[in-house]
């Protein structure tokens, strides 16, 4: 090798070496960019988080995923940039690089042998493979010019300078490629400010501390009412012979060993557990078989047990219940708010992991960035309800032993039972049939309606189950006839379906609801929105009906109004565009059950042009079939049936879209018993003439009113006035109920107490409220007096646990209406019913016939499931009713005489 190849050999060494490190120093710092930005994406990735929350079936929506962004994500996000910012590499430039720059430094060591003055010595074989190095390096020279390694070099050393942390403001910019990294955020997410957040981690903390100190008062109230039913089942266990044991297994345990033990009750059996193995003559397995079934007892006994409170037994445990619960129900606005809840307990992680003065990445999911920020203000604005310890501590109200504590609780407990039971059934203290609270729905409308997610933000008071699902029942649904027996709560369920559809279809524009209802039960709507919501209510009826009804159309709310007045309230002026309704309520269906008359055809119209609407009725079906098809029809119409299908199966199978029906005994197991009694009275002389001549003139309402004829004097009236003299020693009020206004007004004047009085259909609808009241907060052995069509309908009458019906009504469902004014939600006292019935004449006749109008209700309306119906038995109706009892009558007294013999009379029958 000549001195010009030993230049060219050492230029090539030279070279290659250049080339060597500095791809050693590229690919290095390539490879930390990449491990950099890696770990950057795990951090970011790992802080990501799911914005969710949970319904009440435990199903999970997810709303947002977020990235809240601190501090040292600057240089998680430098890191990222860095990778960005390295100039592009193919893949064969980036095998060339990592080839480059894991050396030729071995090539390069022999070929240094041919240089210097080491090339003297070397020899052979070593010089051989020196000489094969040195041609390998400038053929490897001679390739990597050809295919631009050096320039390759010199573009990938060319990279811009990237700062240690970049601001988190600028997360998004498409120099760092965030989005590329972090998949999970989708391709389009928002970065939201942080001052759009700055405020939501001192919201969530006082939401969080209440709804904890809600559930803890929860638990609280919880542990009492078990105390109660605990101990009303030890009662009823004690009360068990250990014979009942045996019952428990079919006859498979011996009891013999228990009675030598002297225990005698299953309650002495469950307290013993383990020491029955003790006793002689009971081993091992046989104290495991006594143990359990005194287990199945015990169960059976703890969930037939429904929890009644007796004012007249006001034990400590009983007084420890109510103050728990009004303690829990003090909290409890905040836990109804069920969207406001579930949006703070959605945005709790990130409240809990953003960062002051950093921004967050936002991606939506179920819900846009722009609701997101809705949710924001609306858990801002929920916060700042929540009540301070002040009101609702530990110290709020009366210490167990401060004066007057127990007195003061069980007082506010008489001023609104109804609502401590709903709260006892909150807690898990009723005994309600699932299937029953169901009606009659078909399994895949159940499914959907336990599915669906009630708001109650906007309610202020507490649902038992049953009104629960009645509400969603309405709301998937859409249009449908919620026929629960009277006292059942409907109007508490109409108003948790406007509630809901205000909490979540009003933040952009008013709604309005429209309830429709008698012009007596207008005063008692009114109260009942102001007191169960926090809706605006707006009174269509009366004086100032135009000034409310323009503040409705402007502002939104719920308004009432009658039968009589709902074409102005729902379409207005002549030509006035119609009011947009959001839900139209129509109480006492029952009052359009004509489709011919002009209230039912307005009605119908509102509701045509309406997608939800709800008929309350506890007597959807009064005299005919085709009633209750009617009220189906002006909802559903595809459900009506032809006039050949009465089966009742398929009648109810047809209608069950659209009719829920609950009867009281199925679902408010802590109602007092009803007591009925019919009392059969003998009519004295003056008015068994007065029945005679009516008979023999067929003037039916006559004869009805005959027992009543001779005034005080009459068997009724006398009958009568003892029921109110024997309920004012018991310190009771009696509701009086009669269909005519002569015998109203004798009953006036023959009692001697105070009287309220009598309330017909004459009364202003505002006078009828006032007079209720006033009679509620009379003594004892006070009586309203009232026409049952007037004071049945629509009015709560909890006060009075005694009713008089001083005669039966033409209509079954007119005395069931009448009853349930009393016995309803919220009455603490057994009701006593009694009927004032003739021994002889109309009374007993209509008592017989009627049966067969109650039969027609059983069939077609109610629950139950019985065999097809004869055609004949659908059409009842008054008419009929009175020619077929005048007719008996006159064939029973006058026989084929056909004239009226006096009762003295030797012709008389």
């Amino acid at each position: 090798m000549n001195s010009t190849d030993r230049a060219t050999l050492q230029r090539t060494i030279s070279e290659v070496a250049s080339w060597m490190e500095r791809a050693a120093a590229l690919f290095g710092r390539r490879t930390q960019i990449m491990m950099d930005s890696n770990e950057a994406s795990r951090r970011l990735s790992s802080a990501v988080l799911d914005l969710q929350s949970r319904d009440l079936q435990h199903q999970t929506t997810e709303y947002w995923r977020v990235l809240p962004l601190g501090p040292d994500d600057g240089a998680h996000l430098a890191a990222l940039a860095r990778l960005r910012a390295l100039p592009p590499i193919a893949a064969h430039e980036e095998e060339a690089l990592a080839t480059l720059a894991g050396g030729r430094e071995q090539e390069m060591n022999r070929a240094r042998k041919l240089l210097g003055l080491r090339r003297l010595i070397t020899f052979g074989e070593v010089r051989h493979q020196a000489e094969q190095s040195a041609r390998q390096l400038n053929d490897y020279r001679l390739w990597a010019h050809t295919q631009g390694l050096p320039q390759l070099l010199d573009r990938l050393e060319q990279h811009p300078t990237i700062a240690a942390s970049i601001p988190t403001e600028d997360a998004l910019h498409p120099s760092i490629g965030l989005l590329r990294r972090l998949p999970e955020l989708g391709i389009a997410p928002e970065l939201i400010p942080a001052e759009d957040i700055a405020l939501l981690p001192q919201a969530i903390a006082p939401l969080e501390e209440a709804l904890r100190r809600e559930a803890e008062r929860r638990a609280a109230a919880h542990r009492a009412g078990v105390v109660i039913r605990d101990g009303e089942a030890r009662a009823l266990l004690d009360t068990m012979d250990v014979e009942r044991l045996k019952d428990a297994t079919a006859d498979r345990l011996s009891i013999g060993p228990l009675l030598e033990a002297g225990i005698t009750t299953v309650l002495q059996v469950w307290d013993r557990g383990a020491e029955l193995e003790a006793l002689d003559g009971v081993g091992k397995t046989t104290a495991a078989r006594l143990r359990g079934a005194a287990r199945t007892l015990w169960d059976l006994a703890v969930d037939g047990t429904g929890l009644r409170l007796d004012p007249a037994d006001r034990t400590e445990s009983a007084t420890e219940l109510l103050r728990r619960t009004r303690a829990w129900e003090q909290l409890l606005p905040l836990r109804r708010a069920t969207a406001g809840v579930a949006l703070a307990e959605a945005l709790a992680p990130l409240a809990h992991a953003q960062a002051p003065g950093h921004p967050v990445l936002l991606a939506p999911r179920a819900r846009t960035a722009a609701q997101f920020r809705e949710a924001v203000v609306s858990v801002l604005q929920l916060a700042g309800t929540v009540p301070t310890d002040k009101h609702t501590g530990p110290d709020a109200g009366p210490h167990p032993g401060a004066e007057g504590a127990g007195d003061e609780v069980w007082d506010d407990f008489l001023a609104r039972p109804s609502d401590y039971y709903a709260l006892f059934a909150e807690l898990g203290f009723t005994t309600e049939d699932p299937e029953k609270t169901q009606g009659d729905l078909p399994a895949e409308i159940v499914e959907a309606v336990r599915a669906f997610r009630l708001d109650t933000t906007h309610l202020t008071a507490s649902l038992r189950g049953y009104q629960s699902f009645g509400a969603k029942f309405a709301l998937v649904q859409g249009k449908v006839v919620i026929g629960d027996e009277m006292g059942l709560g409907k109007t508490v369920e109409a108003l948790a379906v406007l509630t809901h559809l205000a909490a979540t279809g009003g933040a952009k524009k008013p709604v309005h609801f429209l309830v429709v209802c008698p012009a007596a039960v207008v005063t008692n709507w009114m109260r009942e929105i102001e007191k169960m919501t926090t809706l605006p209510a707006h009174r269509l009826h009366g004086a100032n009906r135009e000034a409310a009804a323009s503040a409705w159309r402007r502002a939104g709310g719920v308004a009432v109004t009658t039968f009589a007045t709902l074409r102005s309230a729902a379409f207005g002026d002549e030509g006035a565009e119609p009011i947009p309704l959001d839900c139209v309520v129509v109480d006492e269906a029952q009052y359009i059950k004509n489709p011919e008359a002009l209230r039912s055809q307005a009605v119908a119209e509102v509701i045509d042009r309406t997608e939800r609407a709800i008929l309350l009725t506890g007597t959807p079906l009064m005299n005919r079939l085709e009633e209750f098809r009617v009220l189906i029809g002006y909802l559903r119409p595809d459900l009506v049936l032809d006039s050949h299908a009465l089966a009742p199966a398929r009648f109810r199978q047809q209608v069950a879209p659209a009719y829920l029906r609950r009867n009281q005994e199925d679902v408010l197991t802590e109602l007092p018993e009803l007591v009925e009694v019919e009392e059969l009275l003998p009519m004295n002389a003056a008015d068994s003439l007065a029945y005679r001549e009516a008979v023999a003139e067929g003037n039916f309402m006559a004869m009805r009113t005959a027992a009543f004829s001779s005034g005080g004097a009459s068997e009724k009236m006398q009958r009568l006035v003892e029921i109110v003299s024997e309920a004012e020693e018991n310190g009771r009020r009696v509701i009086v109920f009669s269909f005519f206004r002569d015998v109203l007004d004798a009953v006036v004047g023959a009692l001697d107490g105070p009287v309220f009085g009598p309330l017909t259909g004459s009364v202003a609808a505002t006078q009828r409220q006032s007079m209720v009241d006033a009679f509620s907060a009379a003594p004892g052995g006070a009586a309203l007096v009232a026409q049952v069509s007037a004071g049945g309908v629509g009015l709560n009458i909890q006060a009075a646990s005694v009713v008089v019906l001083c005669e039966p009504q033409l209509n079954p469902a007119i005395e069931w209406q009448a009853i349930a004014r009393a016995r309803r939600m919220g009455q603490l006292e057994t009701v006593q019913v009694h009927r004032l019935l003739s021994e002889d004449g109309v009374d007993q006749r209509l008592t017989e016939m009627l049966a067969v109008k109650a039969e027609l209700f059983e069939q077609f309306a109610a629950e139950s499931d019985v065999a097809e119906a004869a055609p004949e038995a659908v059409d009842v109706s008054e008419a009929a009713l009175a020619r077929k009892v005048i007719a008996v009558e006159q064939e029973r007294l006058l026989g084929d005489r056909g004239t009226y013999q006096a009762p003295d009379s030797p012709c008389a029958t």
